[in-house]
């Protein structure tokens, strides 16, 4: 679904500039698997992923991070994005994968009012059927 790119250098840290996004389905919920980090250069991933995703009527959407990915403030308004259409197309959101600080970062930012985050892919996907 997406493309995988050298990335860059930040803070001794190397950040992919793009994600591989794989889409799937279980029990009627697409699951949106974002491989990498999560940057403001993900938009267009995330964006292509999730207009594939609503166009085929899926009412369930769950994303799916890596556990050790990194979600900057760009990266953070990409989700947003996201989870603002989500809201406008009446679909029900998950997220699955973070790490315990970015669960709190979430919460923080009020991403946890429009989304639940669950513990495990297997949780999730069984919850949200």
């Amino acid at each position: 679904m997406g493309a995988a790119v050298a990335g860059r250098e930040s803070a001794g840290r190397k950040m992919p500039e793009v994600n591989e996004i794989k889409i799937e389905t279980r029990n009627a919920v697409t699951i949106m698997d974002i491989q990498g980090d999560v940057t403001a250069f993900s938009e267009p991933f995330l964006n292509d992923a999730y207009q594939n995703a609503n166009v085929q009527g899926t009412g369930k959407i769950l994303l799916k991070f890596d556990s050790n990915a990194y979600i900057n403030s760009g990266g953070i308004a990409v989700l947003i994005q996201v989870l603002a259409q989500t809201q406008k197309n009446k679909q029900v959101i998950g997220i699955t994968g973070i790490s315990d600080h970015f669960k709190k970062i979430f919460h923080m930012v009020g991403i946890t009012k429009f989304a639940k985050i669950y513990d495990s892919l297997d949780d999730a996907v069984k919850q949200m059927s």
